[in-house]
Order: C-alpha cells, then sequence, then structure tokens
C-alpha cells in the first residue's frame, strides 16, 4: 500500500472527514486486514485563509510548498490537499516542488462526465465559485458550470465561513442553500450541484438536498484510496 500524505487544517472540519473515512474505507476494503499508512502535514488555516484574501499567492505557494516537501520526506508517495480553495495555487506547488498532486476538481470533473452531466451547479467559498480553478477541467470535460448569484455567492461564502469551518451545521443553513441549489436549476439548468467546498458535506448530501450532490470529499477520497492500491 503506497503511503498517503495529507496537507490538512484548512479547516480541521475536513482534515476529520479525511482521516476517518480513509481509515475505514480501506479497513473495509482490506476485510479489516489493514489501515492506511498516512501522514498529516497541517497548515496553519488563519495564516493560509490571509493570504488568499490578500491575493498573496506566491506566499501561499510558498507555505504549502513546504508542507509537500515535508510529507515527500516522510515517505508519501501520494500527497494532496484536503481544502478546495487552496487550489487556487494547485500548479505553482506542483511547478515548486516537482511533485505530482492528486487534484480535487480534476477528479470531480471526471466523476461529473462518468455520470453524464453536461451542466452543473459550484458551490463554494467565494474564491472557487468566483475564479477559474475548480472549473477548468470541467470545462475541458465539455461541461457547463453555474454559480449563484452574487448575493447567494455571498451568503453561502459567509455560512461556510462562519458556521461550517468551525463544524457548525444548521437547519437554517441547509434551508438557505437548498433554496440557492433550486434556483441553480431553476433559472439556469444545473442538474447536479458540487459541493467545492470541503465542509459543505458536514451541512449537504444526496438524502437532503434538492439536486444530486457531487461530494468532493467523497470523489476525492475514493482516488486516493484508489491510487494507493489497496
Amino acid at each position: 500500500m503506497k503511503k498517503i500524505g495529507l496537507i490538512g487544517g484548512t479547516g480541521p472540519e475536513s482534515t476529520v472527514m479525511y482521516y476517518k473515512e480513509l481509515n475505514s474505507r480501506i479497513d473495509m476494503l482490506t476485510n479489516s486486514k489493514a489501515m492506511p499508512n498516512l501522514t498529516i502535514e497541517s497548515v496553519d488555516f488563519r495564516r493560509a485563509w490571509e493570504y488568499v484574501t490578500a491575493q498573496q499567492y506566491d506566499r501561499l505557494a510558498d507555505y504549502l510548498s513546504e508542507k509537500v516537501i515535508n510529507l515527500s520526506k516522510a515517505g508519501a508517495e501520494i500527497i494532496t490537499l484536503t481544502a478546495g480553495t487552496m487550489h487556487i495555487v494547485f500548479d505553482e506547488i506542483e511547478a515548486k516542488t516537482k511533485t505530482k498532486l492528486v487534484s480535487i476538481p480534476k477528479a470531480v470533473a471526471d466523476e461529473a462526465a462518468k455520470s453524464g452531466y453536461r451542466k452543473v451547479g459550484l458551490l463554494g467559498t467565494i474564491f472557487t465559485m468566483e475564479q477559474g480553478y475548480m472549473k477548468a477541467d470541467l470545462i475541458k470535460a465539455g461541461i457547463d458550470v453555474v454559480i449563484p448569484d452574487k448575493d447567494d455567492r455571498q451568503l453561502v461564502a459567509k455560512r461556510i465561513f462562519e458556521e461550517l469551518e468551525s463544524g457548525i451545521v444548521k437547519e437554517s443553513t441547509l434551508n438557505e442553500f437548498n433554496a440557492i441549489i433550486g434556483k441553480m436549476h431553476k433559472e439556469r439548468g444545473a442538474e447536479a450541484v458540487i459541493l467545492g467546498c470541503t465542509e459543505l458535506p458536514l451541512l449537504l448530501n444526496n438524502d437532503n438536498c434538492v439536486l444530486p450532490c457531487l461530494d468532493s470529499v467523497d470523489i476525492h477520497i475514493n482516488k486516493l484510496i484508489e491510487l494507493a492500491e489497496i
């Protein structure tokens, strides 16, 4: 089994999901004979988020590259970021470290194409929704991407930062998000919704969402397990 390296802490709640799910799924796949060979390099979320909001992308890339190098030194063979927003400097990190990372956007795009979707909605941080790093692979696959309108984007981003990043899950927020997703379906033709922030699965899933969910955490974890060659 190849060793998996996670750059976590952005935020802690999603890192916990990755750790728990990798352990439970690999345990199940091996009939309770093995757990993953796994290392986590934790990021100071406040520092990383400051770099993002200040658009100090060179500093962010340098900071995250240090974490990739540490994981490589620890023997990790499969290395990834556990946050969609941090993919804003994905290409820069690969170039600086000369390390091939496992991309969340690419894994999600592959799954969307496999599922036959032609138009999907995208939820995430304001950066994930408004910039191109989560959309590029989908567009290459011939899939249209729609995002909420400006006011709804700001609401989604606010709820992620103030609630979900701290593990706070509210029914009122679920109702707000479902209303936004419903609008993307009715007004823009979205067939499914991408949970593009790795904290969103704390709130939304296929049982409570008005559209089918492309859960970036679930999809990404399955890809990591595949690459680990269980």
